[in-house]
């Protein structure tokens, strides 16, 4: 009975040896080909840093400035946020080699840290691109942080 044991055990692990050894075997057949025409989109700056504002102060609005670089017009299928407080418009158009495009962001400035990414799809090489705002937005009608006094008994 032991060896009958052992043995499935032994085959077991043969078993999932051999089926990981050709899963990691894969021939460039099987992976995506990158077309060398391809159109391709360069950001200029994938993150955009609204640094420390206070709120009413500012619009929100944000623009990501782009450039197919490729060989084939480019175009933007679809840009989705990250949630629903940061709304993104892109070009429906198709951008030509060497041409550029803009997207616009509009955040909602809600009060406080936040880091918010934007993934835009295209045709073009590679197919998604994720872009990024972030800052900090101050309430102006807070009340000011509460300073501890010295007390007069401690030098």
């Amino acid at each position: 009975m032991k060896k009958i044991f052992t043995l499935s055990v032994v085959l077991l692990f043969a078993t999932f040896a051999f089926a990981q050894e050709n899963g990691a075997l894969a021939t460039p057949d099987t992976a995506k080909q990158v077309d060398p025409n391809a159109a391709v989109m360069t950001v200029e700056n994938e993150t955009i840093d609204y640094g420390d504002l206070v709120k009413g102060t500012d619009d929100g609005v944000r623009v990501f400035k782009f450039k197919n670089t490729g060989k084939s017009p480019l175009l933007i299928s679809n840009v989705k946020s990250s949630c629903g407080c940061t709304v993104p418009s892109y070009p429906k158009e198709q951008i030509m080699p060497g041409q550029s495009g803009e997207i616009s962001v509009k955040y909602n400035m809600g009060v406080g840290r936040f880091s918010k990414s934007i993934t835009v799809f295209t045709n073009g090489n590679p197919e998604q691109i994720v872009l990024r705002i972030k800052g900090n937005i101050t309430d102006p009608n807070a009340a000011a942080p509460i300073q501890q006094q010295k007390s007069m008994l401690s030098n």
